[in-house]
């Protein structure tokens, strides 16, 4: 606070100090034990971008050396998308009843089957059974490890902790490309299997890490265990305050009276995931319809947009732009996968400066620009009989300029914006609907990709993408609610109405060491910008 000279004492004469207690405090510091939980929770994303990433490689080799068409292919690269739906739903229940942190060990265990599988297969049908078994552990991952970093960190970082899922799923999506650069010196029949079983070796390296983390401070407060999860608090909180508001605030979520202190209590029985797909699904509350709605439309125009089938297509894309070298196509995709992750690190220190909602609307606008140009550019090269250099460099561009705007606010917020908006006690299965969504419509979007563009042409393909684009920001503009600094436990009151879209001042919710208003821990009022 600070202090201010602004009267003088009557009977000395002295300058007499006024404390202002208006001024707001200083933003917390990042919390190094919530940055290393989130950090080691969110690198499980290593393992679904390295897939997608390795993938767009191995398939040029996998068509020839298994003799296999271009429909087979499509199966091929999309399916694990599909069969990831069902560790999505699974992960769910599997969190409510063995705990979030044991879950993302079950997730490494199953990729780590399914990529030695990929890795050893002799034919198309063997390949399939190792995508399978990966495309579950890619369900739970996708699943549980946001889930686990929206819980276990202050509201202050959430944004940004939560971010790293896709800041890793990048990560994951640059080292398949590396690898696919790498392993294409090898023999044909024998590169595509080491670019896939490689991925075997992060999944080992995050088991053995995972192991030493903290479980959920929520999970833990629905199992009854209140003296684990005030410790886990204690030490995830940027206060000792604010440790006791998230604790109270997860009591009574769960249904326990905020007078129980006793380290170990009874749950009601609803606290343990009972009804809660008819509370979501057949009975929902005009609230919890509402993030529903904005939990599946996020996830379902993240991945409408196309950016699976750029991130998988590129060297086909490239070819079509007219870069036909094989070690060229290959080098423009490392460029791809650079350029996503910088965006994405850009964008994980912009959610909790500037919000959710603008970042996710200036995103979408540049992804409209950039695909209609691009669409515009390839579609220049389609119907030219000679090489256009011009269009050539607009096309290479606007496809870097679409990953980029994609990195930027897209790819991270659907992640993000879910693993914040539900209660507690629909938290597991909600996020799990989400991400279900998710992968269905990446599926279909990478199954149908080359099937599309030999119907409508490529150019046509990005013009479409565009309009599924332009439809996308509407829906965010109208739908989505700003969610920056408030906490879990206040999300609900956000949602149930679309008139909050021009919000007075007198409706901000509390928020908890953000600087936000309200009395802090000595009483004293702070008075927080939005």
């Amino acid at each position: 606070m600070a202090d201010r000279e602004a009267k003088t004492n009557a009977i000395s004469g002295q300058p007499q100090k006024i404390t202002m207690d208006f001024d707001p405090p200083k933003k917390p510091k990042i919390n190094k034990y919530a940055f290393t939980c989130a950090l080691l929770a969110t690198m499980t994303s290593v393992l679904l971008g390295y897939d997608i990433g390795v993938m767009s490689g191995a398939l040029i080799y996998i068509k020839d050396d298994l003799k296999i068409s271009d429909i087979q292919v499509e199966i091929l690269a999309g399916i694990i998308n599909l069969y990831s739906l069902i560790g999505s739903w699974a992960a769910g229940r599997t969190s409510d009843w063995i705990g979030r942190r044991y879950t993302i060990l079950v997730a490494q265990a199953i990729f780590f089957a399914g990529a030695i599988l990929m890795g050893f297969a002799t034919n198309y049908a063997f390949l399939m059974v190792g995508r399978f078994v990966a495309g579950i552990g890619v369900g739970y991952a996708c699943m549980i490890a946001p889930v686990y970093t929206a819980e276990i960190s202050p509201a202050s970082t959430r944004g940004f902790l939560t971010s790293f899922f896709e800041v890793f799923v990048n990560v994951g999506i640059l080292l398949g490309y590396v690898s696919n650069y790498v392993c294409s010196k090898l023999p044909k029949h024998f590169g595509w299997r080491v670019m896939l079983g490689v991925g075997a070796v992060p999944a080992v390296i995050l088991a053995s890490v995972i192991i030493w983390m903290p479980e959920s401070p929520r999970w833990l407060v629905m199992q009854g265990r209140l003296g684990d999860a005030k410790r886990v608090l204690d030490k995830t909180s940027d206060s000792v305050e604010e440790a006791q508001i998230r604790l109270a605030d997860i009591k009574e979520a769960a249904g326990i009276p905020e007078n129980l202190t006793d380290d170990v209590v009874q749950v009601p029985k609803h606290s343990h995931g009972e009804g809660v797909w008819k509370e979501l699904i057949l009975h929902p509350t005009p609230p919890v319809r509402h993030i529903l709605i904005a939990c599946v439309g996020i996830h379902f125009f993240q991945q409408s947009s196309g950016i699976d089938s750029v991130v998988l297509y590129s060297p086909r894309i490239f070819e079509k732009a007219g870069i036909t070298s094989s070690n060229d196509k290959l080098l423009a995709t490392v460029a791809v996968g650079f350029t996503k992750t910088t965006f994405i690190l850009v964008a994980t220190f912009l959610f909790d400066k500037i919000g959710r909602r603008p970042l996710i609307l200036s995103s979408v606008a540049g992804m409209i620009f950039s695909l209609a140009t691009l669409g515009f550019g390839l579609t220049v090269i389609d119907h030219s009989d000679q090489k256009i250099t011009w269009a050539v460099g607009l096309s290479v561009a606007m496809l870097l300029a679409f990953v980029a705007f994609f990195s930027i606010g897209m790819g991270p917020s659907p992640v993000v914006y879910s693993s914040e908006i539900f209660p507690l006690r629909l938290r597991a299965q909600g996020t799990s609907m989400g991400m279900a969504a998710n992968r269905l419509t990446s599926g279909v979007i990478t199954m149908t990709f080359i099937s599309l563009y030999k119907g409508i042409s490529i150019g046509g393909s990005f013009f479409l993408y565009a309009g599924v684009a332009l439809v996308s920001w509407v829906f965010f503009y109208f739908v989505l609610p700003e969610t920056r600094g408030r906490t879990l436990e206040d999300m609900e009151g956000l949602f149930g109405n679309f008139k909050w879209n021009f919000p007075k001042k007198k409706n901000n919710i509390k928020e908890v060491s953000n600087g936000s208003n309200g009395p802090n821990a000595n009483g004293q009022v702070q008075l927080g910008s939005r």
